[in-house]
């Protein structure tokens, strides 16, 4: 981690600059047409922009030529829009958007196919078609990407997504019956047996009443792991836990890796046990919660608590194992420590030998060592909290602060030593050093530098950042904010994703480029490099079940086409190639229930054929090689014409078809 590594991509950028800069300003290059039609130089349209040194560098670093392939893939969670979005770097294009907790048509994701996978994060027989996605988590091997998964949660409604990168669609959402918020997901172990969901406001566990005036006896917090099973690529619910937690408000939380393979931290607030009422005269929530000069982070022992589940001491509440507060206690699961307070972030460093926690209101990055907690376990503790929790001494286990700025929040990592804090008060990111062997001793615990962004960030994400062997180059600061940075629309603004340059180090920091996002509130991202990436062409076999990731028994074969009745049920037998739908009439009668398979024949990749049924909701994306099946229930009589909503041939308007569905 100690030495450099500038990549053969770095020396040739600087090659690169040095020559543009040698062609605009020394050699004069030819001229070219300008937009207002007149001729001119790069150095003339420079300066009649007011471009810098620095801005054309930046023009430089970002620019992607057409038909170049990004180096960096950012997974970026879609907040209120439910969806997650796929961002390639350093170009800063939207790939893809992939539909997680919300119906997208364009996809035909809850318009005919997806139903079943949406139907999986219902709530007590509720459809839930929204979601504020907040932290994906792609899955890794020995704490190192590996592009297979990416996983996010749904802060609002507790829920977890399963996406497989071999097609970027959704397999699976799950529902947390325990909690309904999850701000501390998603997050996965080194080897991604677990994928680690931590609750956020405490509640009654399983959503039962309680009143607010119980607080303190009937509420709790919990953390949820969720075992996922590589071979299925599903979570299997049947080996999944909890672990019941005193009611203060769990927030982030982080897995070990490497020396601290096997434990968990994740981080608090609200040990005030507040509970708001200003209608009642009390102090509101944002007082009440930040009273306390410190909060706990929370230290578990993830190895102990799988011997304990698999032992049964666990109880079962609303269909999921827990292992109550006592027995994790009474077995050494759980450990406390003091943090600064109001924390909101807990991030491990890439030896997993020193966890990192931001507290909102201290304008430290507190340090802590692993080796130290370990010492401070074995020499035991009589502390304890009001629910006999063990506190470890703050002055045991602390390594060193930082002094980074106003309003710190999260922490990424560089290959070279350093660490960079995002600072919400202060616009800024701030690149500190870490002082301990391995990292940058030469330098010490210090604040090296600052690059203000433009606004109020929130998460930041560096080039797999957050894994044992970070790669540096490029971080994005997530900024809630954009203000007077892009075209006024109104009074609902863009958020914006800066691009920043780490390359270069001490305190040459350069901010590259700014992206709108247009859905809101974006929150976290990762970022993995894009040859770890082995997506799919097109289907491996026509006839291909995107759910099962095998070859639909239900396929429909060229020449097998057809329409078959038995009494009020009817078979549609499909399939899609260009220009048309074989076959191109479908005749029935109001009453019937129809069952619909569709199987795109196309082997040429981005040979995608779409299918809309107006009226009864149905709009279908068909991939190469894929097989829909689809129903409905034929309650209005009329003709309705279908058509290929995705334009593949020259003749795809001609691409069409008539159901005719008769009156009773």
């Amino acid at each position: 981690m100690m030495v450099r590594r500038l990549s053969s991509r770095v020396l040739l950028i600087g090659l690169v600059i040095a020559a543009a800069m040698i062609l605009a300003v020394v050699i004069a290059p030819k001229a070219m047409t300008s937009a207002q039609g007149s001729s001119t130089d790069w150095q003339t349209i420079a300066n009649s922009r007011g471009l810098t040194e620095a801005d054309l560098r930046a023009a430089v670093m970002t620019y992607t030529p057409s038909g170049t392939i990004d180096e960096y893939v950012m997974f970026a969670s879609g907040g209120h829009s439910g969806q997650m979005f796929v961002i390639g770097m350093p170009s800063m294009r939207l790939i893809r958007t992939i539909a997680v907790f919300t119906p997208e048509p364009w996809q035909g994701y809850g318009f005919g196919a997806g139903e079943e996978v949406l139907a999986g994060g219902d709530i007590n027989g509720r459809q839930v078609r929204w979601a504020d996605t907040h932290h994906p988590a792609l899955s890794e091997t020995n704490g190192e990407y590996d592009g297979q998964w990416v996983f996010i949660n749904d802060k609002a409604n507790g829920r977890v997504a399963v996406i497989d990168l071999r097609d970027f669609e959704t397999k699976q959402i799950v529902n947390n019956p325990l909690f309904l918020n999850d701000h501390g997901g998603t997050f996965v172990t080194p080897n991604t047996d677990y994928i680690i969901e931590g609750g956020q406001y405490a509640q009654p566990l399983g959503s039962t009443f309680a009143p607010l005036s119980d607080y303190e006896s009937a509420y709790r917090g919990m953390i949820t792991f969720w075992k996922f099973d590589r071979e299925a690529g599903r979570i299997d619910m049947s080996q999944s836990f909890a672990i019941e937690l005193p009611p203060y408000w769990q927030d982030l939380c982080d897995a070990g890796k490497l020396v601290s393979d096997g434990w968990v931290f994740c981080n608090s607030i609200n040990t005030e046990l507040a509970t708001g009422g200003i209608e009642s005269g009390n102090p509101p929530f944002e007082a009440g919660v930040s009273r306390n000069t410190t909060d706990f982070m929370h230290i578990i022992n993830l190895n102990a608590a799988v011997e304990v589940y698999k032992s049964g001491a666990t109880v079962e509440i609303a269909g999921m194992q827990v292992i109550p507060l006592e027995t994790a206690i009474e077995n050494n699961l759980l450990y406390f420590t003091p943090e600064p307070r109001s924390p909101h972030g807990v991030d491990i460093a890439p030896g997993g030998d020193f966890i990192v926690v931001s507290g909102k209101l201290d304008p430290h990055v507190t340090v802590y060592s692993f080796q130290k907690i370990m010492d401070a376990i074995a020499a035991g503790t009589t502390e304890t909290d009001q629910y006999g929790v063990p506190i470890l001494p703050y002055e045991s286990v602390l390594e060193a602060q930082v002094e980074v700025g106003l309003g710190p929040l999260h922490t990424q990592f560089g290959p070279d030593g350093y660490a960079y804090t995002s600072l919400f008060l202060d616009s800024a990111v701030a690149r500190w050093s870490i002082g301990a062997e391995g990292y940058r001793p030469q330098d010490g615990w210090s604040l090296i530098s600052k690059i203000p962004v433009q606004y109020n960030v929130g998460h930041i994400a560096a080039a797999e950042g957050d894994t044992v062997s970070p790669d540096g180059n490029y971080l994005v600061s997530l900024n809630k904010w954009s203000v007077d940075r892009f075209l006024n629309t109104g009074p609902l603004l863009p958020q914006n994703f800066q691009l920043i340059d780490i390359s270069q180090e001490g305190d040459q920091m350069q901010l590259l480029y700014d992206m709108p996002i247009t859905a809101g509130e974006p929150h976290y991202a990762q970022i993995i490099r894009a040859d770890k990436l082995h997506a799919w062409e097109v289907y491996p076999e026509v006839g291909w079940n995107p759910l099962t990731q095998s070859v639909d028994p239900n396929a429909v074969a060229q020449g097998t086409e057809g329409v078959t009745r038995d009494g009020n049920n009817v078979t549609v037998r499909m399939t899609a190639v260009r220009s048309h739908f074989t076959p191109e009439h479908v005749e029935i009668q109001a009453g019937d229930h129809v069952t619909w398979t569709i199987t795109n024949v196309e082997r040429a990749r981005d040979a995608t054929h779409g299918f809309s049924i107006p009226l009864y909701s149905i709009n279908l994306s068909i991939e190469p090689g894929e097989s829909i099946t689809f129903e409905f229930d034929a309650t209005e009589p009329g003709v309705f014409s279908w058509y290929c909503t995705e334009f593949c041939s020259a003749l795809h308007l001609e691409m069409m078809g008539y159901l005719t569905i008769q009156p009773q």
